[in-house]
């Protein structure tokens, strides 16, 4: 077991480290970035618990592993999402985390109490699954919500059963069952008024995910 002085130690070294990585790659890539920030967090990772250097290589192996990237192909699916979805309410967004965001509202993709999907969502997401069977590296994520009328017993499974919908409608244009994770988030999770009208039909929505793996990451079988 170690000391605590030597874990305060080497937290102060890698708090250094972190600051000269922050302050001194003004000029990396979103790539080399977030994958030197990973590495950085899991050597730091290794110090604490390893205290040698074989574990800090294992630690900054695994920690570039956990990053997502903004990538060319990235920043190109974001301007085809724009185009395909401009008109609709939907919002294309880039996460702080470097994820692909659409948040796409209720009243373009079920109709309310519903789970299967509007004409008006498919021109959408064929655009999305486009291209994907070229990009093995990246991951998706659809996660459905509701407004607050009704009771959970309703709005849990109903909000799961859109995000299935929108998977089982990707999986038939080519895109790997294994790549997509969903998930219903109920009412849980409102972005709007929940006591107004409009507000409401903001909250009645899907949001699908991309994400990209740093290079050498990891994706899901």
């Amino acid at each position: 077991m170690f000391k605590k002085t030597t874990i305060f130690t080497h937290l102060g070294v890698a708090t250094c480290a972190v600051a000269v990585l922050l302050t001194g790659c003004a000029t990396a890539t979103p790539e080399q970035k977030g994958a030197g920030t990973g590495a950085l967090i899991g050597a730091v990772a290794g110090q604490i618990l390893g205290h040698d250097s074989r574990s800090s290589a294992i630690g900054a192996g695994l920690g570039a592993l956990g990053g997502y990237v903004w990538s060319k192909n990235m920043e190109d699916k974001k301007r085809a999402m724009e185009q395909a979805t401009a008109g609709t309410g939907t919002v294309v967004t880039q996460t702080s985390d470097n994820q692909l965001k659409l948040t796409i509202p209720n009243d373009i993709s079920f109709d309310t109490g519903r789970y299967d999907i509007k004409p008006n969502l498919r021109p959408i997401l064929d655009q999305f699954a486009q291209g994907l069977s070229q990009q093995p590296g990246t991951e998706v994520r659809i996660i459905g919500h509701t407004d607050n009328t009704g009771s959970d017993a309703v709005n849990n499974p109903l909000s799961v059963n859109r995000a299935q919908s929108t998977r089982d409608y990707l999986v038939a244009r080519g895109v790997s069952s294994s790549r997509i994770t969903i998930d219903g988030r109920g009412e849980r999770e409102p972005i709007a008024d929940n006591t107004t009208e409009v507000g409401r039909a903001r909250n009645r929505r899907i949001e699908i995910f991309l994400a990209e793996r740093a290079q050498g990451g990891m994706t899901r079988p």
